[in-house]
C-alpha cells in the first residue's frame, strides 16, 4: 500500500524507535559513506519521504546468507527503517506470496519500472542455464527481463559480485558474475560471504539521498566500503609492524591478539571495511575473533589457499603507520631521517620501513646561507 506521508514517525514510534534514535541512524549513515556529518539531516529527509523505491531481490546460485544478513540488519532493524522505505515487490525468502501470486508481484514490478535490482547468487550459463530455475525460467531468463526496467542492479554477495564458490574450479555449472552478464544498467558490486548488511544500507541511504549509487573502485565495489585494504585497519596492525606472528593456533602470540599473517590471513590483499564496521551491530569480526581474513571481497578468493600467507610483495604497507619495534635503533642527532628495519618478519620479507623526521630546528636557530 502507499506510504502515507507524516506516516514514517508511526512507523518509528510502532517499532520502538526513537526520533533521535533515527537521527543517531542517519549521522551513522553518514560517517559509513564517509560523508560530512551535517549531511545527515539530508539523509533523514531522504529517508521520510513518502514515496517507496520499489526493490526485487532475485536468489540464484547461493546460499541465501545475504538475505539471511539482510534480515539481521540493525539501528534500527531493517523491518523498522528500510523495509518501510523501500517497497520490497519480490524476495522469495521473505515475501508471504508463494507460486501464482508470487509470480504475480514479480511480473506487475517489473512492468512498472523504476526499481533498484537485488541480485544474490551466481547464474549459471551452461545448457542454456538449466542448473538454477524458478517458475520454469532460467537464472539467465529471470535476470535479463528484471534488469530490463530496472534503475540500476546491486550484486550482493560474493557470488553475484564474482561469481563464488559456484564459479570456483572446476565450475560446473559455468557460473559468471552479475556485471559479466548485465552491461547496459549501472551495477554496483557488494562482494562478502555474506555482504555485511551495514554497507547495503549505506548503499541503499545513498541512493534514496542523491538520486545515484555511490562512487566504486573498478570492481564496481563503492569506495566507501572496499576503498582500503583491511591491513589498512587492522587493530593487529602494530603486531605485524613488529614482527609479532601467531605460528599454531593457541600458541601465546594467539592468546595475546598477534598478527595472524603467517597463518594464512589475506588482510593484506583485501579491500573491505571490516574492522571499522565489524558484524554483529559492530561486536567483532573474524580477525578480532582470532581467525584470518580469507579474502571473501575479493575475485577468486575460493581459488586461494585459506590458510597460506599471502607474499609480501603484493602489498606495501602505508608510509602514514608509525614503525613499531621492540628496540629503537641509536639514534645519530645530525641525521635529519632514519629508517628502522624491523626484524623477525617471515622469511623473504624485506620488512616494515618507516621515516620519521627528527631534531628540526628553531627557524631563528638556523644559519641564514647567502649565495
Amino acid at each position: 500500500m502507499p506510504f502515507k506521508a507524516g506516516s514514517f514517525t508511526e512507523v518509528l514510534t510502532q517499532h520502538g524507535v526513537a526520533r533521535r534514535d533515527f537521527l543517531k541512524f542517519c549521522g551513522v549513515m553518514a560517517g559509513t559513506l564517509a560523508l560530512p556529518h551535517d549531511l545527515q539531516t539530508q539523509i533523514a529527509s531522504a529517508l521520510e519521504a513518502p514515496a517507496r523505491t520499489p526493490v526485487i531481490w532475485l536468489e540464484m546460485q547461493d546460499c541465501a546468507g545475504c538475505s539471511e544478513s539482510f534480515l539481521r540488519a540493525s539501528r534500527p532493524s531493517a523491518a523498522g527503517v528500510i523495509l518501510d522505505v523501500l517497497s520490497v515487490d519480490y524476495h522469495e525468502t521473505i515475501m508471504a506470496p508463494s507460486g501464482h501470486q508470487a509470480e504475480k508481484s514479480l511480473n506487475d514490478a517489473i512492468a512498472a519500472g523504476g526499481y533498484l535490482l537485488v541480485v544474490e547468487g551466481s547464474i549459471p550459463t551452461k545448457d542454456n542455464g538449466v542448473y538454477c530455475c524458478v517458475a520454469g525460467k532460467t537464472a539467465l531468463q529471470s535476470l535479463e527481463e528484471a534488469s530490463a526496467n530496472a534503475i540500476a542492479v546491486v550484486a550482493v554477495g560474493n557470488c553475484a559480485a564474482f561469481g563464488g564458490i559456484p564459479k570456483a574450479n572446476p565450475n560446473p555449472t559455468d557460473a559468471v558474475s552479475v556485471m559479466d552478464l548485465v552491461t547496459d544498467k549501472p551495477v554496483l558490486n557488494l562482494p562478502g560471504c555474506p555482504v555485511n548488511v551495514v554497507n547495503l544500507t549505506a548503499t541503499v541511504v545513498h541512493f534514496l539521498t542523491f538520486g545515484a549509487l555511490p562512487d566504486m573502485d573498478g570492481l564496481h565495489r563503492p569506495l566507501f566500503a572496499y576503498g582500503a585494504r583491511i591491513h589498512d585497519n587492522c587493530e593487529r596492525r602494530g603486531h605485524f609492524n613488529a614482527g609479532e606472528f601467531v605460528k599454531e593456533w593457541g600458541d601465546d602470540g594467539h592468546r595475546h591478539g598477534w598478527c595472524l599473517y603467517q597463518m594464512g590471513c589475506k588482510g593484506p590483499v583485501t579491500y573491505h571495511n571490516c574492522p571499522t564496521v565489524r558484524w554483529n551491530e559492530g561486536v567483532s569480526w573474524p580477525v578480532a575473533a582470532g581467525h584470518p581474513c580469507i579474502g571473501c571481497s575479493e575475485p577468486g578468493f575460493w581459488e586461494r589457499p585459506t590458510y597460506v600467507p599471502v607474499e609480501l610483495h603484493e602489498f606495501t604497507p602505508p608510509a602514514t603507520y608509525p614503525d613499531v619495534v621492540k628496540e629503537m635503533p641509536a639514534i645519530d642527532p645530525t641525521n635529519a631521517a632514519v629508517t628502522g628495519v624491523v626484524a623477525g618478519l617471515v622469511a623473504g620479507a624485506a620488512g616494515a620501513v618507516a621515516i620519521q623526521q627528527l631534531g628540526k630546528k628553531d627557524p631563528e636557530d638556523e644559519e641564514i646561507v647567502e649565495d
